[in-house]
């Protein structure tokens, strides 16, 4: 047996012995304060005590300071600010206001969404290119004019580009589908 295993083994005995043998009722008797004699170079009791104590039992009690003295009105800092609890402090200055002259720029125009078909080959049959397009788990085998759930069609495939209009808003979009091999 190694030393250390000597010593875990006599540790245990001892805790077992201890939870055997141990008085598990609390202690009926309360410990008293001990007043101490300040250690030697230490500074002496403030002077600027609020009231002189007649002896250990008695203590001084402060007055309450109302809240709005202690943390400020609410918005200066305090919990209920605009920012928070740990509301920060900005130092850039405040952008300038908007000319009232100047009118409102209008909305851009409404663009076609990206394009949902992934790229997934291309081939070249009987002097046309066909392009493999992957969209979810369908595959579609198109070429130029082929119209996809009627709202795609393939204009024009001249690699490394497929041109595909979304006919809804009638916008050209283009897909990457490589350099001819």
């Amino acid at each position: 047996m190694k030393p250390r295993h000597a010593l875990m083994a006599l540790a245990l005995a001892g805790v077992a012995a201890l939870w055997l043998f141990g008085d598990p009722a609390p202690g009926d008797t309360v410990a008293e304060a001990v007043e101490r004699k300040p250690a030697r170079g230490a500074p002496a009791p403030a002077a600027s005590a609020p009231a002189k104590l007649a002896g250990p039992a008695q203590s001084a009690i402060l007055r309450l300071q109302p809240r709005e003295e202690l943390i400020g009105e609410v918005g200066e800092g305090s919990f209920k600010s605009k920012d928070g609890v740990f509301g920060g402090q900005s130092w850039n200055p405040p952008p300038p206001p908007p000319p009232e002259n100047q009118k409102a720029a209008p909305p851009p125009p409404p663009t076609a969404p990206p394009l949902p078909f992934q790229f997934i080959g291309k081939a070249a049959a009987d002097g046309q290119w066909e392009v493999y397009l992957g969209r979810g788990d369908q595959t579609f085998v198109v070429r130029k004019g082929t119209q996809i759930d009627g709202t795609y069609r393939v204009e024009n495939i001249a690699p490394p580009t497929l041109t595909i209009t979304y006919l809804p808003m009638n916008q050209v979009q283009q897909l990457h589908i490589g350099v001819i091999e």
